[in-house]
Protein backbone atom coordinates (compact mmCIF):
# COMPACT_ATOMS: atom_id res chain seq x y z
CA UNK A 1 0.00 0.00 0.00
CA UNK A 2 1.28 3.46 -0.93
CA UNK A 3 1.08 5.41 2.33
CA UNK A 4 2.30 8.66 0.69
CA UNK A 5 -0.56 8.50 -1.82
CA UNK A 6 -2.98 7.88 1.03
CA UNK A 7 -1.70 10.92 2.93
CA UNK A 8 -1.95 13.07 -0.22
CA UNK A 9 -5.56 12.02 -0.77
CA UNK A 10 -6.38 12.66 2.86
CA UNK A 11 -4.85 16.14 2.72
CA UNK A 12 -6.65 16.91 -0.54
CA UNK A 13 -9.95 15.94 1.05
CA UNK A 14 -9.17 18.11 4.09
CA UNK A 15 -8.28 21.10 1.87
CA UNK A 16 -11.50 20.64 -0.10
CA UNK A 17 -13.50 20.67 3.13
CA UNK A 18 -11.72 23.81 4.37
CA UNK A 19 -12.29 25.46 0.95
CA UNK A 20 -16.03 24.80 1.10
CA UNK A 21 -16.34 25.94 4.71
CA UNK A 22 -14.15 29.05 4.79
CA UNK A 23 -13.82 30.38 1.23
CA UNK A 24 -17.05 32.49 1.43
CA UNK A 25 -15.81 34.34 4.54
CA UNK A 26 -12.33 34.84 3.08
CA UNK A 27 -13.58 36.22 -0.24
CA UNK A 28 -15.91 38.56 1.68
CA UNK A 29 -13.00 39.72 3.87
CA UNK A 30 -10.68 40.27 0.90
CA UNK A 31 -13.36 42.14 -1.05
CA UNK A 32 -13.92 44.54 1.84
CA UNK A 33 -10.20 45.22 2.09
CA UNK A 34 -9.47 45.49 -1.64
CA UNK A 35 -12.83 46.59 -3.03
CA UNK A 36 -12.32 44.48 -6.14
CA UNK A 37 -13.89 41.05 -6.56
CA UNK A 38 -11.35 39.62 -9.01
CA UNK A 39 -8.46 40.70 -6.79
CA UNK A 40 -10.23 39.24 -3.75
CA UNK A 41 -10.62 35.86 -5.45
CA UNK A 42 -6.97 35.92 -6.55
CA UNK A 43 -5.81 36.60 -3.00
CA UNK A 44 -7.90 33.75 -1.60
CA UNK A 45 -6.50 31.41 -4.26
CA UNK A 46 -2.96 32.35 -3.22
CA UNK A 47 -3.81 31.76 0.44
CA UNK A 48 -5.07 28.26 -0.30
CA UNK A 49 -2.04 27.51 -2.46
CA UNK A 50 0.07 28.32 0.61
CA UNK A 51 -2.13 26.11 2.75
CA UNK A 52 -1.24 23.21 0.46
CA UNK A 53 2.36 23.54 1.63
CA UNK A 54 1.42 23.49 5.33
CA UNK A 55 0.71 20.59 7.65
CA UNK A 56 -2.97 21.25 8.37
CA UNK A 57 -2.96 18.89 11.34
CA UNK A 58 -0.33 21.12 12.92
CA UNK A 59 -2.57 24.20 12.81
CA UNK A 60 -4.59 24.95 15.92
CA UNK A 61 -7.15 26.98 13.93
CA UNK A 62 -7.16 26.70 10.13
CA UNK A 63 -9.73 29.50 9.78
CA UNK A 64 -7.62 31.92 11.82
CA UNK A 65 -4.50 30.94 9.85
CA UNK A 66 -6.28 31.68 6.57
CA UNK A 67 -7.67 34.97 7.87
CA UNK A 68 -4.15 36.09 8.80
CA UNK A 69 -2.68 35.03 5.43
CA UNK A 70 -5.47 36.66 3.41
CA UNK A 71 -5.27 39.86 5.48
CA UNK A 72 -1.50 40.10 5.03
CA UNK A 73 -1.79 39.51 1.29
CA UNK A 74 -4.43 42.24 1.07
CA UNK A 75 -2.30 44.59 3.16
CA UNK A 76 0.66 43.97 0.84
CA UNK A 77 -1.57 44.71 -2.15
CA UNK A 78 -2.88 47.93 -0.60
CA UNK A 79 0.63 49.10 0.27
CA UNK A 80 1.85 48.20 -3.22
CA UNK A 81 -0.99 50.17 -4.81
CA UNK A 82 -0.18 53.19 -2.67
CA UNK A 83 3.51 52.87 -3.53
CA UNK A 84 2.68 52.76 -7.26
CA UNK A 85 0.66 55.96 -6.94
CA UNK A 86 3.49 57.68 -5.08
CA UNK A 87 6.05 56.49 -7.64
CA UNK A 88 4.13 58.15 -10.43
CA UNK A 89 3.74 61.31 -8.36
CA UNK A 90 0.00 60.96 -7.90
CA UNK A 91 -1.89 62.18 -4.88
CA UNK A 92 -3.46 59.22 -2.98
CA UNK A 93 -6.87 60.77 -3.57
CA UNK A 94 -6.27 61.47 -7.25
CA UNK A 95 -7.86 58.28 -8.52
CA UNK A 96 -10.94 59.00 -6.46
CA UNK A 97 -11.07 62.56 -7.75
CA UNK A 98 -11.58 61.25 -11.27
CA UNK A 99 -14.80 59.57 -10.21
CA UNK A 100 -18.01 61.52 -9.47
CA UNK A 101 -18.41 62.90 -5.97
CA UNK A 102 -19.89 60.09 -3.86
CA UNK A 103 -22.41 62.56 -2.44
CA UNK A 104 -23.81 63.03 -5.95
CA UNK A 105 -23.98 59.37 -6.91
CA UNK A 106 -27.30 57.72 -7.54
CA UNK A 107 -26.65 54.39 -9.18
CA UNK A 108 -30.08 52.82 -8.77
CA UNK A 109 -33.68 54.00 -8.78
CA UNK A 110 -33.87 53.37 -5.03
CA UNK A 111 -30.76 55.47 -4.35
CA UNK A 112 -28.16 52.73 -3.82
CA UNK A 113 -24.84 54.38 -3.02
CA UNK A 114 -21.29 53.09 -2.71
CA UNK A 115 -20.05 55.71 -0.27
CA UNK A 116 -18.55 53.34 2.28
CA UNK A 117 -16.37 51.59 -0.28
CA UNK A 118 -15.24 54.97 -1.57
CA UNK A 119 -14.21 56.16 1.90
CA UNK A 120 -12.40 52.91 2.64
CA UNK A 121 -10.25 53.58 -0.42
CA UNK A 122 -9.08 56.80 1.23
CA UNK A 123 -7.91 55.19 4.46
CA UNK A 124 -4.30 54.17 4.91
CA UNK A 125 -3.66 50.45 4.35
CA UNK A 126 -3.18 49.89 8.09
CA UNK A 127 -6.35 51.82 9.02
CA UNK A 128 -8.40 49.94 6.47
CA UNK A 129 -7.05 46.55 7.53
CA UNK A 130 -7.68 47.11 11.24
CA UNK A 131 -11.14 48.60 10.65
CA UNK A 132 -12.29 45.72 8.45
CA UNK A 133 -10.85 43.03 10.73
CA UNK A 134 -12.10 44.50 14.01
CA UNK A 135 -15.21 46.58 13.30
CA UNK A 136 -16.63 44.57 10.43
CA UNK A 137 -15.51 40.99 11.19
CA UNK A 138 -15.14 41.33 14.98
CA UNK A 139 -11.60 39.94 15.14
CA UNK A 140 -9.53 41.00 18.15
CA UNK A 141 -7.08 43.91 18.11
CA UNK A 142 -4.46 41.32 19.03
CA UNK A 143 -4.98 39.51 15.73
CA UNK A 144 -5.05 42.79 13.82
CA UNK A 145 -1.82 43.81 15.55
CA UNK A 146 -0.06 40.64 14.42
CA UNK A 147 -1.06 41.37 10.82
CA UNK A 148 -0.22 45.08 10.51
CA UNK A 149 2.85 44.97 12.75
CA UNK A 150 1.55 47.41 15.37
CA UNK A 151 0.65 47.09 19.04
CA UNK A 152 -2.97 46.33 20.01
CA UNK A 153 -3.23 49.85 21.47
CA UNK A 154 -1.99 51.37 18.20
CA UNK A 155 -4.59 49.27 16.37
CA UNK A 156 -7.32 50.66 18.64
CA UNK A 157 -6.26 54.15 17.61
CA UNK A 158 -6.17 53.19 13.93
CA UNK A 159 -9.70 51.78 14.15
CA UNK A 160 -10.95 54.85 16.00
CA UNK A 161 -9.42 57.15 13.39
CA UNK A 162 -10.93 55.10 10.56
CA UNK A 163 -14.32 55.08 12.28
CA UNK A 164 -14.32 58.87 12.64
CA UNK A 165 -13.33 59.31 9.00
CA UNK A 166 -16.10 57.02 7.80
CA UNK A 167 -18.75 58.63 10.00
CA UNK A 168 -17.65 62.11 8.92
CA UNK A 169 -17.77 61.36 5.20
CA UNK A 170 -20.77 59.02 5.02
CA UNK A 171 -22.81 60.24 8.00
CA UNK A 172 -23.30 58.21 11.17
CA UNK A 173 -26.71 56.97 10.00
CA UNK A 174 -25.29 55.65 6.75
CA UNK A 175 -22.94 53.09 8.22
CA UNK A 176 -22.88 52.20 11.90
CA UNK A 177 -21.28 49.10 13.39
CA UNK A 178 -23.29 47.92 16.38
CA UNK A 179 -22.59 45.15 18.91
CA UNK A 180 -25.52 43.23 17.39
CA UNK A 181 -24.17 44.06 13.93
CA UNK A 182 -26.26 42.54 11.15
CA UNK A 183 -22.89 41.67 9.66
CA UNK A 184 -23.15 38.52 11.76
CA UNK A 185 -26.41 37.82 9.94
CA UNK A 186 -24.63 38.50 6.64
CA UNK A 187 -21.92 35.98 7.45
CA UNK A 188 -24.50 33.32 8.28
CA UNK A 189 -26.50 34.15 5.13
CA UNK A 190 -23.42 33.80 2.93
CA UNK A 191 -22.39 30.54 4.60
CA UNK A 192 -25.89 29.05 4.28
CA UNK A 193 -26.07 29.94 0.59
CA UNK A 194 -22.55 28.68 -0.17
CA UNK A 195 -23.29 25.39 1.58
CA UNK A 196 -26.79 25.03 0.13
CA UNK A 197 -27.96 24.63 3.73
CA UNK A 198 -31.68 25.39 3.72
CA UNK A 199 -32.02 24.65 7.46
CA UNK A 200 -29.33 27.23 8.34
CA UNK A 201 -30.93 29.72 5.96
CA UNK A 202 -34.41 29.29 7.45
CA UNK A 203 -32.96 29.90 10.93
CA UNK A 204 -31.99 33.48 10.02
CA UNK A 205 -35.20 34.33 8.13
CA UNK A 206 -38.18 35.89 9.86
CA UNK A 207 -41.25 33.61 9.61
CA UNK A 208 -42.99 36.34 7.58
CA UNK A 209 -39.95 37.40 5.52
CA UNK A 210 -40.80 39.06 2.20
CA UNK A 211 -38.75 38.34 -0.91
CA UNK A 212 -38.95 40.56 -3.99
CA UNK A 213 -36.98 40.21 -7.22
CA UNK A 214 -36.68 43.09 -9.69
CA UNK A 215 -35.87 41.78 -13.20
CA UNK A 216 -36.34 45.14 -14.89
CA UNK A 217 -39.05 47.32 -16.49
CA UNK A 218 -42.23 45.52 -17.53
CA UNK A 219 -41.23 42.25 -15.85
CA UNK A 220 -42.73 42.59 -12.38
CA UNK A 221 -42.73 39.41 -10.33
CA UNK A 222 -45.08 38.77 -7.38
CA UNK A 223 -43.44 38.95 -3.94
CA UNK A 224 -42.77 35.74 -2.03
CA UNK A 225 -43.93 35.76 1.58
CA UNK A 226 -42.82 33.40 4.35
CA UNK A 227 -39.50 31.69 4.92
CA UNK A 228 -40.75 28.32 3.65
CA UNK A 229 -41.26 29.94 0.23
CA UNK A 230 -38.39 32.43 0.27
CA UNK A 231 -35.60 30.07 1.41
CA UNK A 232 -35.89 27.56 -1.48
CA UNK A 233 -35.98 30.40 -4.01
CA UNK A 234 -32.90 32.00 -2.47
CA UNK A 235 -30.94 28.76 -2.75
CA UNK A 236 -32.26 28.15 -6.26
CA UNK A 237 -30.60 31.41 -7.29
CA UNK A 238 -27.69 31.72 -4.85
CA UNK A 239 -26.91 28.19 -3.64
CA UNK A 240 -23.40 26.85 -3.90
CA UNK A 241 -24.29 24.59 -6.84
CA UNK A 242 -25.10 27.68 -8.94
CA UNK A 243 -21.50 28.87 -9.01
CA UNK A 244 -22.47 32.17 -7.37
CA UNK A 245 -20.19 33.86 -4.84
CA UNK A 246 -21.65 36.42 -2.44
CA UNK A 247 -19.88 39.34 -0.78
CA UNK A 248 -21.53 41.66 1.71
CA UNK A 249 -21.54 45.39 1.07
CA UNK A 250 -23.71 48.20 2.53
CA UNK A 251 -26.31 49.44 0.04
CA UNK A 252 -28.12 52.67 0.84
CA UNK A 253 -27.77 52.08 4.57
CA UNK A 254 -29.05 48.51 4.31
CA UNK A 255 -27.24 45.23 4.68
CA UNK A 256 -26.33 44.40 1.08
CA UNK A 257 -25.05 41.50 -0.96
CA UNK A 258 -23.31 41.53 -4.33
CA UNK A 259 -23.59 38.27 -6.27
CA UNK A 260 -20.85 37.30 -8.72
CA UNK A 261 -20.56 34.41 -11.15
CA UNK A 262 -17.37 33.93 -13.16
CA UNK A 263 -16.23 37.27 -11.69
CA UNK A 264 -19.18 39.10 -13.25
CA UNK A 265 -21.80 40.94 -11.17
CA UNK A 266 -25.12 39.15 -11.78
CA UNK A 267 -27.32 40.48 -8.97
CA UNK A 268 -27.44 42.57 -5.84
CA UNK A 269 -29.62 42.18 -2.80
CA UNK A 270 -30.69 44.53 -0.02
CA UNK A 271 -31.60 42.80 3.23
CA UNK A 272 -33.50 44.34 6.11
CA UNK A 273 -33.20 42.81 9.57
CA UNK A 274 -34.67 43.26 13.01
CA UNK A 275 -31.16 42.81 14.41
CA UNK A 276 -31.32 39.02 14.46
CA UNK A 277 -33.53 37.84 11.59
CA UNK A 278 -33.88 38.92 7.97
CA UNK A 279 -37.32 40.45 7.42
CA UNK A 280 -37.03 41.57 3.80
CA UNK A 281 -34.94 40.58 0.79
CA UNK A 282 -35.02 42.85 -2.25
CA UNK A 283 -33.11 41.43 -5.21
CA UNK A 284 -32.15 43.29 -8.38
CA UNK A 285 -31.19 41.47 -11.57
CA UNK A 286 -32.09 44.25 -14.01
CA UNK A 287 -29.08 44.31 -16.41
CA UNK A 288 -29.23 48.10 -16.80
CA UNK A 289 -29.08 48.74 -13.06
CA UNK A 290 -26.38 46.12 -12.54
CA UNK A 291 -24.28 47.68 -15.31
CA UNK A 292 -24.41 51.02 -13.47
CA UNK A 293 -23.30 49.44 -10.19
CA UNK A 294 -20.55 47.46 -11.91
CA UNK A 295 -19.33 50.67 -13.57
CA UNK A 296 -19.30 52.42 -10.21
CA UNK A 297 -17.24 49.65 -8.65
CA UNK A 298 -14.73 49.95 -11.49
CA UNK A 299 -14.60 53.75 -11.13
CA UNK A 300 -13.77 53.29 -7.45
CA UNK A 301 -10.66 51.34 -8.49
Amino acid sequence: MNTDAGRDESKEAAIHLVWREHRPLLVDLAFKMLGNFSSAEDVVQVAFSRLLRVDIDGLDDVRAWLVVVVSRLCLDELRSARSRREDRGADPGEDMARAPDPADRVTLDDDVRMALLVVLQRLSPAERTVFVLHDVFQFSFGMAASIVGRSPEACRKLASRARRRIETETGPSRFVIRPDDPGRVAERFIAACAGGDIKALVEILDPDVVGVLDPGPGQALPPQIGRDRVAPNVLRFLGGATGVTLVSHPLNGHLGMLAFRDRELIALFMLETDGALITDIHGIIDPAKLAMVDLQLKLDH
